[in-house]
């Protein structure tokens, strides 16, 4: 009985390895920018935890972690990173406060673009967006691999023509990221609180517009679900920062042959369509050429 019990045992556990496996989702987190960016990632309350929570990408390096099913969570990068006398590691934008490459709980202190997700959710959907409400620091876009779902995100560098009350400026007075208008007045106008905390008070501002404009369908504030939410049936996804043609910090734009000749190489990489690619950056650089 007890060489039964051993291999129904193992047998149970195989299986259950099996199913986790088999309901898991990849995440390939890429590092498409020409300077290294150090990933941030946070579970939702509730939500089963991740192998890591933090990592640096060197450009064009890549990094693939596997996503519990049900899991819910932002993802974002760190810029302009460093470690000091003391071994503290800390970042100019997007930093988790952890003090350490792994942000081990910590929240990316805005201004930071972020990747949000809900895995498995209502009707067995994924709910994916990336949000500009805490403001921008790098581009970022969402790749779902397969089932045609929609590309999300933002590929356009909005940092340099960031307007001025919003710009975080780094070493030689550069703009490194662009606040959120809550965050840089604290006004609940902006920030869609008090008596402006429910979609009929709360509109958009001349500020929020800056980010829509630009980045059609990333959240530009709070109330801005009927544009900038996606679902997906399942699949795997992929994460890149800095997802432009040019791939570069001082990118605001893009022509039309340079979309064109990009389209093909981030369709090629990450396993996109094409059409699906170009057409994203065409709307996008379209809309920002309005600015």
């Amino acid at each position: 009985m007890s060489k039964l019990h051993l291999t129904l045992t193992l047998l149970t556990l195989t299986l259950i390895s099996t199913f986790n496996s088999i309901q898991s989702t990849t995440f390939t987190l890429t590092n498409q920018c020409s300077y290294p960016v150090w990933t941030g990632l946070l579970s939702g309350a509730g939500t089963p935890p991740l192998p890591t929570t933090g990592f640096p990408l060197q450009p064009s390096q890549s990094n693939s972690i596997s996503i519990p099913a049900g899991w819910s969570g932002r993802i974002w990068g760190r810029t302009l990173c460093s470690t000091d006398s003391t071994g503290r590691f800390t970042c100019v934008t997007g930093d988790c406060g952890s003090g350490s490459v792994e942000c081990n709980g910590g929240g990316a202190a805005p201004p930071a673009t972020l990747a949000e997700f809900t895995l498995n959710g209502a009707n067995g959907l994924d709910f994916y967006d990336v949000s500009l409400v805490d403001g921008y620091n790098l581009p970022m876009m969402i790749l779902p691999q397969g089932d045609n779902c929609n590309v999300t995100g933002c590929f356009t560098d909005l940092n340099k023509n960031c307007p001025s009350d919003l710009r975080l400026t780094g070493a030689g007075d550069e703009s490194v990221a662009c606040r959120s208008a809550c965050e840089a007045f604290g006004d609940p106008m902006y920030c869609c609180s008090g008596a402006f905390s429910t979609p009929q008070t709360c509109n958009p501002t001349s500020y929020s517009e800056y980010f829509k404009t630009a980045c059609p369908t990333a959240y530009s504030y709070a109330y801005d679900d009927g544009t900038s939410t996606f679902t997906c049936n399942s699949g795997n996804y992929v994460i890149a920062f800095c997802p432009t043609p040019a791939n570069s910090r001082k990118t605001t734009g893009a022509s039309q042959s340079a979309a064109s000749s990009g389209s093909g190489s981030l369709a090629k990489a990450f396993g996109v369509s094409s059409v699906t690619i170009l057409a994203f950056i065409l709307t996008s650089a379209l809309e920002f050429i309005d600015l």
